[in-house]
């Protein structure tokens, strides 16, 4: 069974089940998932955006550079 098919499978199951809550509920429900979604949403911006900056450090530039250079190793 493909991935697709399953997760029809459970769509339909819950919607099985919600049938039977009133009107009110429903909408209680609808309410629920939306902020749940609008939450996922804004937690992976924040991650996103999280994963960009600048490069902060109290060395000088010329200080980075030289770690960088003797960090090298030669192959031979």
């Amino acid at each position: 069974m493909k991935t697709t098919e399953i997760n029809t499978t459970i769509i339909d199951a819950y919607v099985g089940l919600l049938d039977n809550l009133s009107t009110n509920n429903k909408l209680e429900l609808i309410s629920k998932l939306t902020a749940s979604i609008k939450t996922d949403l804004t937690k992976k911006e924040s991650s996103f955006k999280k994963a960009f900056g600048a490069f902060e450090s109290s060395k000088s530039a010329e200080g980075i550079i030289e770690e960088i250079r003797q960090s090298r190793k030669m192959f031979k």
